[in-house]
C-alpha cells in the first residue's frame, strides 16, 4: 500500500458505489428489523441467493436485527447445489448463510478505509455458539491488484482456504443494512471442504424441514410414524424428489380426517408415497412441465398407469388433479436440488383408494400391489371385501378397485 492514504478501490467496487447511490433513495426508510428478501427483490441477479435465505430460518432471524452487512452471492457465482456444497464441508447451509451476515453496517467508504492489517467483523454465525473462539468472525483485508485494490473476505483461521472477493456494493438502507456482492460462498473455519468434496451430501431430513416451516404438524407426524420419510431420503440421490405436503388446514377441512389417519399402516404409506414425484422439479419446471401425467413414488409399488398425478396450470397457478380432488400449490416450503417441497391446499387422495360422492369420501379396498409383501416376498392379494367394516359414518365401502359401490347397510 502506498503512502498518502488508503489505496483506491477497484473499478468494480467504485461502480458498485455509484449504483448504490442511485437506488438508495428509492428504498423504504429504515425499520426496526431487516426484511432481507424484500431488499433483494429489486435485484434479479441475486434472486437465487434470496430464495436460499428464505428457505432457511436465517431470513426470519434477520427480521429482528438492524445495522448489519449482508454478503450476497450473485446467481452466476452460487454453486449448482449450495446445500450440497455446504454439506460436503460438514456444514449446515443455514450456518454458512449466517456466516454471510456481518453484525456491523459497512458502507463502501468503510471498505476504502480498512487498516493494512485488516478488520475482524463478527458474523451471525458467531452468535450460535457453534463457532470455536472467534472463528465465527470474518477478516476483511485489502489486497493490492496493480494500481487498484480489492477487498477479500476470509476466515481469521490460519491457512483458511475459503474466501471471497468483494465485487461491489449492491444497495444500502443507512444505517440499517448494507448489501455487498461477493464472488462466492464462504465456509466458516473448522470445515474441510477439500477433504470431503467427494463425499455425497447427507439426505435432507423432510420431517425437520416441515417442523421448521410450521403448519405441517399432521403430515410430519404421519411421515415420522410410518417410516416413509426414510424412503424419501433414500430416494433423494439420482433424479431427486419433489414432495407435495398438505397443510394442517388441508387435513382439518378433509371429510372423515380421522378415517384417513386410522388407515392400516400399509395403506397410509401408499397415500404418503402418492404425494411424491421421483424427480426434482423446482417451481419453474412444474409450471412448464411437458407431460402432465406424472407417476408418483406409489406407482413404483404398483404398475404403470396407476397412482399418477395430473399437473397443469389453472388460472395462473399449478393445479394437481388426483381424479378425486384437485389441489393447488400454495407456496414453496423448501427448494434445494435434489429436493423440492411444496405446500398444497388439499390432501392428495388417489382414485385407486378413494372416491368422492354425495356421501363424501368413499374408501376403497387397497390394490393388491399396494399391500405389503408376504414372508416369501410375494405381494398379498386383497380381500374382495373389508372383512369387518367399522362404523363408516357416511363412508361407503368399495369392492375391488372401487368400481362398484356397495351401500353400507
Amino acid at each position: 500500500m502506498g503512502r498518502g492514504g488508503p489505496p483506491p478501490l477497484s473499478p468494480r467496487l467504485a461502480l458498485g458505489t455509484a449504483l448504490m447511490l442511485l437506488v438508495v433513495s428509492a428504498l423504504p426508510s429504515p425499520a426496526a428489523g431487516v426484511n432481507v428478501t424484500a431488499v433483494l427483490a429489486a435485484f434479479p441477479n441475486f434472486a437465487d441467493f434470496a430464495r436460499l435465505l428464505a428457505s432457511t430460518p436465517v431470513a426470519g432471524e434477520l427480521a429482528g436485527r438492524s445495522s448489519l452487512t449482508l454478503l450476497a452471492v450473485p446467481n452466476a457465482n452460487l454453486p449448482q447445489s449450495p446445500s450440497a456444497f455446504a454439506a460436503a464441508a460438514g456444514a449446515d447451509i443455514a450456518d454458512v448463510l449466517r456466516y454471510h451476515v456481518l453484525l456491523e453496517y459497512l458502507a463502501p467508504s468503510d471498505l476504502s478505509r480498512l487498516p493494512s492489517s485488516g478488520k475482524l467483523v463478527t458474523t451471525l454465525f458467531q452468535t450460535t455458539g457453534r463457532a470455536p473462539s472467534d472463528l465465527g468472525a470474518v477478516n476483511l483485508t485489502v489486497h493490492p491488484v496493480g494500481p487498484n485494490s480489492t477487498v477479500v473476505v476470509r476466515s481469521p483461521a490460519p491457512a483458511s482456504g475459503s474466501n471471497a472477493t468483494v465485487l461491489g456494493a449492491v444497495t444500502a438502507v443507512p444505517y440499517n443494512i448494507s448489501v455487498l456482492a461477493v464472488g462466492g460462498l464462504i465456509i466458516p473455519s473448522g470445515f474441510d471442504l477439500a477433504a470431503s468434496e467427494s463425499r455425497p451430501p447427507p439426505p435432507v431430513n423432510i420431517t425437520r424441514v416441515l417442523a421448521d416451516a410450521r403448519g405441517f404438524n399432521v403430515v410430519a407426524s404421519m411421515l415420522e410414524a410410518s417410516g416413509v420419510a426414510e424412503e424419501f431420503e433414500a430416494d433423494e440421490h439420482g433424479a431427486g424428489i419433489t414432495v407435495f405436503v398438505p397443510t394442517d388446514d388441508a387435513f382439518a377441512s378433509l371429510p372423515a380426517t380421522d378415517r384417513l389417519q386410522s388407515l392400516p399402516a400399509e395403506r397410509k404409506a401408499v397415500v404418503l408415497r402418492f404425494h411424491v414425484l421421483h424427480s426434482y422439479y423446482p417451481l419453474g419446471s412444474l409450471e412448464s412441465i411437458v407431460n402432465p401425467v406424472q407417476p408418483t413414488l406409489a406407482t413404483e409399488f404398483t404398475e404403470a398407469g396407476r397412482f399418477t398425478l395430473n399437473i397443469t396450470r389453472v388460472n395462473g397457478s399449478i393445479a394437481i388433479d388426483t381424479g378425486v380432488v384437485q389441489a393447488s400449490i400454495t407456496r414453496t416450503v423448501f427448494d434445494q436440488n435434489p429436493v423440492a417441497v411444496f405446500a398444497v391446499s388439499k390432501v392428495l387422495l388417489p382414485k385407486e383408494m378413494f372416491r368422492r360422492g354425495d356421501a363424501g369420501i368413499m374408501a376403497a379396498v387397497p390394490p393388491s400391489t399396494a399391500m405389503a409383501p408376504d414372508d416369501a416376498g410375494n405381494k398379498q392379494s386383497p380381500p374382495t371385501r373389508l372383512s369387518s367394516p367399522p362404523d363408516l359414518h357416511g363412508i361407503r365401502e368399495m369392492d375391488g378397485w372401487g368400481e362398484n359401490s356397495v351401500a353400507a347397510k
